[in-house]
């Protein structure tokens, strides 16, 4: 009995040895789904960003010699109305949707954070002030202000298409998370360790970046993966309506504009159906992986 119950209790210091990051690693291998979907976003990140380096044409060049060309050994996924191979701007377009996706969710994270955070340890005046201006943004037409700031900031010579919406999203998404930043900092911030930072003078920059933030990054994680899933969906439609991202510029969203006709949704399904289903890949596999982080980094399944 005694070894058993040495090797139960080592195991059990083991445990409890692990760091939080180690235990949700750990968790997070396990679950098969959540990893086929990390491996398929990465893949996605990876040839859509090499896009240019395996296909070495133009893909804003109009072919009308090869207009509506079906799927077949030299074009593999057929041409557009335009005689564009359909294969080559599903990469491109990738390579745009996600990138405006990526960048989006990080700037919007760590706006809302910084607001977050510096709101929920200073309180007071300063958290009704950040608070205030928060609910402001919250309150806006999410749509119908990406579209009025979008049509504006493409008029200017230097910002494309892409770059304004990712500006667009930046300052109108970041309210969620700082709502949920600043409830987490609320929480952390009674613990002993923050007060005895606080109590021997470290700055405050210092007690949120090195003690506060870390306890509720996992939070924040888990709240971007949700971002861009949303972003890439937002990019999407508002390309599909033709206030997104410019037609000239290849995007998932772009691409599903021409389903917009009856024919082309009826008799070219080759044309809208790649881009659709990339689209629908993407957003579940980005899902499947918030999911699993949300269970990794969950204290209750952690005990288990």
């Amino acid at each position: 009995m005694e070894p058993s119950m040495n090797a139960s209790s080592t195991n059990a210091n083991k445990q409890k040895s692990d760091s939080t990051w180690t235990i949700a690693r750990k968790k997070f291998v396990k679950r098969k789904l959540a990893m086929i979907s990390l491996f398929f976003l990465l893949f996605m990140i990876i040839v859509s960003f090499l896009a240019p380096y395996i296909v070495n044409t133009d893909v804003t060049r109009i072919n009308l010699a090869e207009i509506n060309e079906e799927p077949s050994s030299e074009y593999w996924l057929g041409t557009d109305r335009n005689g564009r191979d359909v294969f080559e701007r599903t990469l491109y377009g990738g390579r745009v949707s996600l990138t405006i996706g990526l960048i989006s969710m990080f700037c919007v994270t760590l706006i809302g954070s910084i607001f977050g955070s510096v709101a929920g340890f200073y309180g007071g005046w300063v958290d009704n002030l950040l608070m205030r201006f928060t609910d402001f943004i919250l309150t806006l037409p999410f749509y119908v202000f990406v579209i009025v700031l979008n049509a504006i900031l493409i008029g200017f010579d230097r910002v494309t298409g892409m770059w304004s919406l990712i500006i667009v999203f930046s300052l109108l998404g970041w309210g969620g998370v700082a709502r949920i930043v600043r409830s987490k900092i609320l929480a952390e911030k009674e613990n002993e360790y923050v007060l005895a930072a606080t109590s021997i003078g470290g700055k405050p920059s210092k007690v949120i970046t090195k003690h506060l933030f870390p306890n509720v990054m996992t939070t924040v994680i888990v709240q971007a993966t949700l971002l861009l899933a949303s972003y890439i969906v937002a990019e999407a439609g508002l390309s599909f309506i033709g206030v997104g991202v410019p037609p000239d510029i290849p995007s998932w969203g772009n691409m599903l504009m021409e389903a917009r006709q009856t024919d082309v949704l009826q008799n070219q399904p080759w044309v809208w159906v790649p881009p659709a289903v990339c689209i629908t890949l993407t957003i579940l596999s980005i899902n499947f992986i918030g999911e699993g982080l949300k269970d990794a980094f969950d204290p209750k399944t952690n005990r288990g």
